[in-house]
């Protein structure tokens, strides 16, 4: 039988995820009124500039003094802080996740969170970065000094570090093709061997 049936193309992620992968409070990292709590909040949008609907972003980060925690059980929301997160984002393609701001896990590195996409269209999910913007000399110079950052020219820079609001909020918006496209990573031999990569 195999002999008469052609190959088919591989299956893409999505859409599939309003009945699968979200689940109830996924996007809130941290309960109402925890301390320090901050909004990572943006848009998801296609190579036209449209909004993606049915979309769903992760993201994982070290806490806010740096320490990466490697504790499993996520889903629960037990009250341990755990960094990581799913949203799926809404009808204009916007997410949003209560969490807290990390910190940078060793002297001199920049803070961020990893970020992963899915979305329809796509064979795989995309991988990028969120970086916390600098809010002092030390921040401009972590920034500055981060071997990622430091390979990409301004404009695609600025695709990977938050904007502060003056609600304290983040703002992260994801372009996944043409102008303004985020810079999307490849993982060859760790976490440290991230470069730019193709958007979709």
């Amino acid at each position: 039988m195999s002999d008469l049936l052609p190959p088919t193309p591989g299956q893409t992620v999505g859409p599939f995820f309003g009945y699968a992968l979200p689940y109830a409070h996924g996007n809130e990292v941290v309960e109402a009124g925890t301390a320090g709590a901050v909004r990572l909040h943006g848009t998801v949008r296609d190579g036209a500039g449209t909004p993606v609907p049915d979309a769903l972003v992760e993201i994982w980060h070290a806490d806010p003094v740096g320490n990466v925690v490697g504790r499993s059980g996520s889903l629960l929301r037990d009250g341990t802080f755990t960094g990581w997160g799913r949203a799926e984002t809404d009808r204009e393609g916007g997410f949003w996740f209560r969490t807290l701001t990390p910190g940078p896990t060793a002297p001199g590195r920049a803070a961020f969170f990893h970020v992963t996409l899915f979305a329809r269209g796509l064979q795989d999910r995309l991988f990028t970065r969120a970086y916390v913007p600098a809010e002092d000399g030390a921040g401009q110079a972590a920034l500055a000094a981060d071997p990622l950052l430091a390979s990409l020219d301004a404009q695609r820079r600025a695709t990977l570090v938050t904007v502060r609001e003056p609600d304290g909020a983040l703002r992260f918006d994801i372009r996944m093709q043409g102008e303004g496209e985020t810079v999307f990573l490849t993982y060859d031999d760790g976490p440290d061997a991230g470069r730019d990569g193709v958007g979709a």
